[in-house]
């Protein structure tokens, strides 16, 4: 009887977290990446458009393959998520992504996911296997984006200095460059440095380069961090725009979200800071909105992404942010205008809207056309995932391996002195537990 009454109630906790399972969706986005009084607001607009309630379960990670190993390796059940280009890429060839949900005829819920500028969806099309007639806008709504370049202080840097990724190699900057230790964005534009003459031969183009990844590439892009091994003053993934915002750096290779809020802060204090991609070219990023294989709600998945792309949730988004939002409407380019900059070139984001070609936006946040030409979309190592690490691994390495046998010496004095001070504790541990022990005989 007590047996018949456990599984009772172990069936009733199911059903009910069956039940409530069916009323809640469960987002995985990066850490600061949404302007969170969306959140509770899209629960009202949910239950407006379908009648349900819904509770939002939120949660957050800082590395696109820690986020990656819960859903393939331990099947976590989220509805949505928020990965890299690269990691959707992966992701649509391992077969980890429902299609959206885009159609809402039953509740007359405008589509807003339309509102994505052209040049993204071309972009995230690139994401295909190869071979396949995969849509990849079935699977991958974007959310946000950018460049990346040098992030740089004017009062110990000049502009001019900045124009090429050379930069790294310029004896000027010894010691003073932060590099981001993130392989492959520098591997994505340090190989339009590496081939620069071949892309100005027309041999090579930058989206060959930066999607074809081949040993002889990563052995190229190899050789000039080493070479450049004497200005590199740190590693970094999220530490060098806080030293650059206080003064304290020179120059930090950033992305362009990143660089405008280092901008933005630094300002506050009297820091001028300033930004600017390379005449070779860069990577352009993208983050977006996709459903995993194991999602248990895709239809309230499907509103949450609907409900991010409304233009006034990406205005409010962006503004929380310091990030470019995808969408690419007349209402969002309207808000974005700031007559303290020169006019740019954004037709190609901004389409046919009326004066696209030349409209006053922050050109950290909106390239000039000329530059975002220049630019290629970065793509997932595949097997060559290994190599690149091994390189990696090599390149920072490397510093220790240079800093000459004094050092080693240093380092060898201190490891025997800690040694010493080790053995001597223990002895005079033993020695005080002794005598303790003979004052209670």
């Amino acid at each position: 009887m007590f047996l018949v009454a456990v599984m009772a109630a172990f069936f009733a906790v199911s059903c009910t977290s069956t039940a409530d399972r069916a009323h809640t969706l469960k987002v995985y986005n990066w850490a600061d990446y949404v302007d969170e009084s969306l959140i509770e607001e899209f629960e009202q607009w949910y239950e407006e458009q379908t009648g349900e309630q819904v509770k939002v379960i939120y949660e957050t990670f800082d590395i696109n393959e820690n986020m990656l190993t819960k859903i393939e390796v331990g099947k976590e059940d989220y509805d949505v998520v928020c990965p890299s280009e690269y990691i959707i890429q992966r992701m649509l060839r391992n077969n980890l992504l429902q299609p959206i949900q885009r159609t809402y005829a039953e509740t007359n819920t405008p589509d807003w996911t339309t509102g994505v500028a052209p040049f993204v969806a071309e972009k995230f099309q690139e994401m295909s296997p190869v071979g396949s007639d995969l849509r990849v806008s079935d699977y991958a709504v974007g959310y946000m984006g950018g460049t990346t370049g040098w992030l740089y202080n004017p009062e110990y840097v000049q502009a001019e200095d900045l124009q090429s990724w050379d930069a790294i190699l310029n004896p000027k900057f010894e010691d003073k460059i932060y590099m981001k230790d993130a392989f492959r964005d520098v591997y994505s534009v340090l190989v339009l440095y590496a081939y620069r003459d071949s892309i100005e031969a027309g041999t090579l183009t930058r989206a060959e380069l930066v999607r074809d990844i081949t040993p002889e590439r990563i052995a190229a892009v190899e050789a000039v961090l080493k070479q450049a091994k004497s200005n590199i003053a740190a590693w970094e993934v999220d530490f060098g725009k806080e030293d650059m915002v206080k003064g304290k750096a020179w120059i930090n290779l950033s992305w362009s979200g990143d660089a405008q809020w280092a901008i933005d802060e630094a300002a506050e204090s009297g820091v001028e800071l300033d930004y600017i991609v390379p005449q070779e070219g860069s990577n352009v990023w993208y983050d977006g909105w996709v459903i995993p294989i194991y999602a248990k709600n895709v239809r309230a998945a499907s509103y949450w992404i609907d409900f991010m792309c409304k233009p006034e949730n990406a205005i409010r988004n962006m503004n929380e942010i310091g990030y470019v939002s995808v969408i690419g409407t007349p209402e969002v380019m309207e808000a974005m205008i700031d007559t303290a900059f020169e006019p740019v070139d954004a037709s190609y984001f901004f389409g046919d809207a009326q004066g696209a070609d030349s409209v006053n936006l922050n050109p950290v946040m909106y390239p000039d056309r000329a530059v975002i030409e220049r630019c290629a979309l970065m793509h997932d190592c595949a097997d060559q995932t290994e190599a690149m690490l091994d390189m990696w691994n090599r390149v920072k390495g490397n510093h220790l391996d240079e800093m000459g046998v004094s050092s080693y010496i240093i380092f060898g004095g201190v490891a025997i002195l800690l040694v010493v001070f080790v053995v001597l504790l223990i002895a005079n541990k033993k020695k005080k537990q002794q005598i303790h022990h003979r004052n209670r005989r």
